[in-house]
């Protein structure tokens, strides 16, 4: 008995061995040009500690799909699968640290119904500036005026593994503009919606705190928050916002303000910082962020409407800076115009500056500041130290880019970019050098990623950076939402 089953253990492993064989490309037609293949990663610039690039056909006719990886030292790696190739992970990891600062030659070879046929090789160059450890998004259908399931996601970026930090089926309502400190997952901010509404923050030792952000000084909520570099303050805008369909538009709905101020919060005495400067009724403030040393907030700014005009393409945002001072908590006294945007007929949005202090990137589309639905939405780079502003045309695609933020050693940009298919919103990274030059951007990596995408009818929203796991506790936040007690913001007098 022991011998029969020691024979069929042994059949059954040498069946497994054969599944698990690739089969031989051979007499192979080379073809002419490169692959085409989905996601597309011809030529592009990776971190050394990025999940494996796995990838398909974008013809979908293909039969089976074959690469072979090679360094210039003799080292290789080959994947061979039906849908896409999947590297080992181990391997892949091996191979690109090996060849930190170098580039490998990837070779693609797809069987048809009449046989194998081989592209030309491309190079993927592996970039000695690593990536931080993940990002943090949230994932929502792409609808209008109601959401159903949503939640904020953590992923590794060295692997494929995600995990929710909260769903919105642990309360009723709506979870967005998730924000951290510099990537430092200690600190979180996290604004909710709907009958629980609230701005959660999270702090290092474990708390979670529910404030309504709402005072009799203010417009509204708090939202669109960023972190200052000391962790004791976060700036905010308060935005009264309304949307509409076009009749006979490609961008099919606008997402605008009726009015907009900006605050500064300052964690530890709870109390709202205000400005005459940053709450000026015949002005729209709206996405502050601070300067990399923390001693300037940048904004976007437009002129209102007159009253009764409903020429939401005539509202055009600039880039404009003010002064703050991190020991006093007050602002300055003059608003200076860092980008004209409005002379260009264009309009600015979501500026975010570089950790390292030498750039800014920010979105510019034709006008307003919701810029995800704009399909002429691209990236533009600002150089802080010359002031000339310049296209990302490495990142830029004939589709919307829009949110964006660096890694925390400046080096890289996730984006939100619709290229794929112009509906959902999807991570892409490309990597910006000291002086400013931008590679190609390339999709987050997924183990099959044709699968994945198209089974996922979800838009990867806002993804910020973090340089280590959460830790964020999913259940007691939901013990807090529904709790409905609240901390109210002060004012400082």
């Amino acid at each position: 008995m022991r011998k029969e089953l020691y024979i069929i253990l042994i059949g059954l492993m040498g069946l497994m061995g054969l599944m698990g064989c690739n089969e031989t490309v051979s007499d192979a037609k080379q073809e002419g040009g490169l692959p085409q293949i989905y996601p597309d990663y011809v030529g592009v610039t990776i971190p050394v500690n990025i999940a494996p690039l796995n990838f398909g056909m974008a013809d979908e006719t293909v039969l089976l799909v074959d690469a072979i990886i090679t360094d210039r030292h003799g080292n290789s790696l080959q994947s061979q699968g039906e849908q896409s190739v999947d590297f080992d992970i181990d391997d892949w990891h091996a191979l690109l640290s090996q060849n930190c600062g170098d580039s490998l030659s990837v070779t693609v070879s797809a069987r048809y119904d009449d046989g194998w046929h081989t592209y030309h090789s491309f190079s993927i160059h592996v970039s000695p500036d690593s990536i931080d450890y993940g990002i943090c998004y949230r994932l929502i259908a792409p609808g209008y005026e109601v959401w159903s399931k949503m939640g904020i996601y953590e992923r590794d970026l060295s692997s494929f593994d995600e995990r929710p930090l909260i769903e919105n089926t642990q309360f009723e309502g709506c979870v967005n503009c998730h924000s951290f400190n510099r990537g430092n997952p200690a600190d979180m901010s996290l604004h909710i919606r709907g009958p629980h509404g609230a701005t959660l923050l999270s702090k290092a030792d474990g708390s979670i705190t529910a404030y309504n952000t709402k005072t009799d000084q203010t417009l509204g909520l708090c939202v669109y928050p960023y972190w200052h570099p000391s962790g004791r303050y976060i700036a905010y805008s308060t935005n009264a916002t309304s949307q509409l369909f076009h009749s006979a538009d490609p961008n099919r709905i606008e997402v605008f303000d009726t009015a907009s101020d900006l605050q500064v919060y300052d964690i530890e005495k709870n109390e709202l910082l205000l400005s005459s400067m940053l709450k000026q009724d015949s002005i729209y403030e709206t996405f502050p962020v601070f300067s990399a040393d923390g001693s300037s907030l940048y904004f976007c700014a437009a002129r209102a409407l007159p009253e009764g005009n409903h020429q939401l393409d005539s509202i055009r945002y600039n880039l404009c800076r003010i002064d703050f001072d991190p020991a006093s908590g007050k602002f300055g006294s003059r608003i200076d115009t860092i980008v004209d945007a409005e002379a260009q007929h264009k309009s600015v949005s979501f500026p975010r500056p570089s950790y390292d202090g030498r750039f800014l990137c920010y979105t510019l589309s034709d006008y307003g500041q919701f810029s995800i639905w704009h399909h002429e939405a691209d990236l533009w780079l600002l150089d802080l130290a010359t002031g000339e502003s310049r296209p990302m045309r490495g990142a830029n695609s004939n589709d919307t880019e829009s949110f964006h933020n660096w890694s925390t050693n400046s080096r890289w940009l996730v984006l939100s970019s619709r290229r794929d298919d112009g509906l959902f919103t999807r991570p892409y990274f490309c990597h910006v050098d000291a002086e400013g030059g931008v590679t190609k951007a390339f999709m987050l990596p997924q183990r099959n990623p044709r699968r994945f995408y198209r089974d996922r009818f979800f838009s990867f929203n806002v993804p910020e950076f973090i340089i280590a796991p959460t830790h964020f506790d999913g259940r007691q936040a939901a013990r807090v939402i529904n709790d409905d007690s609240r901390k109210n913001f002060g004012v400082r007098k």
